[in-house]
């Protein structure tokens, strides 16, 4: 051990920041303080406020890392990257897949999410995903098309969470194929120039 009983931890600050995704999955972001998460990752409370000076910073570390899994998914997408595949029908099961694969995953990151409305620091990692989710669709639809998919998975993800409602996905495919529809909402209503 080097000399004033510190051992060098690299992967220290990675599970600090999983910690803090535990305990916000489990008390809710009122729970998580630089005690909380330096409890839940076994490290001192010092390492904890090394690494994030605030508490925001954490929650902005933690949100970026909550955020990887679905836009991910969509980058990854076979089915999106084809150009002959039916993009709501692709999408509405991909947004099904996610909100299935592990729900209490999906309410964390979300409420991370959603805590950018109080807490500004958040703002730009919660926009930063949207425009993400975006760019990986704008490959086969225009940008302003794009944001509107991304707002209508966003608006039925919540409403799945928020009202235990089972997921529709034919309701889904339904509403984002509307917002492709020429003269519906879609790529090409907007005039020729597309916007």
């Amino acid at each position: 051990m080097p000399s004033g009983g510190r051992r060098y931890d690299p992967d220290r600050r990675q599970r600090i920041i999983d910690a803090a995704l535990r305990v916000v999955g489990e008390r809710g972001i009122a729970g998580l303080t630089h005690r909380s998460a330096a409890a839940a990752a076994d490290v001192p409370l010092g390492s904890t406020t090394y690494h994030f000076k605030t508490l925001d910073d954490l929650l902005v570390a933690a949100l970026r890392q909550a955020n990887e899994g679905f836009a991910q998914a969509v980058a990854r997408s076979t089915a999106l990257a084809d150009p002959d595949a039916d993009l709501a029908e692709a999408l509405a099961r991909l947004l099904g897949e996610f909100l299935a694969a592990d729900r209490g995953r999906v309410e964390l990151e979300y409420e991370l999410y959603l805590a950018a409305l109080r807490r500004p620091a958040l703002r730009p990692v919660a926009a930063q995903w949207c425009e993400a989710v975006a760019a990986a669709l704008t490959p086969r639809t225009d940008p302003m098309t794009a944001r509107a998919l991304v707002a209508a998975m966003d608006g039925i993800g919540l409403q799945v969470l928020l009202t235990d409602a089972p997921y529709d996905e034919a309701y889904a495919r339904e509403i984002l194929g509307r917002l492709l529809r020429p003269g519906q909402g879609g790529a090409g209503s907007f005039g020729p120039s597309g916007g």
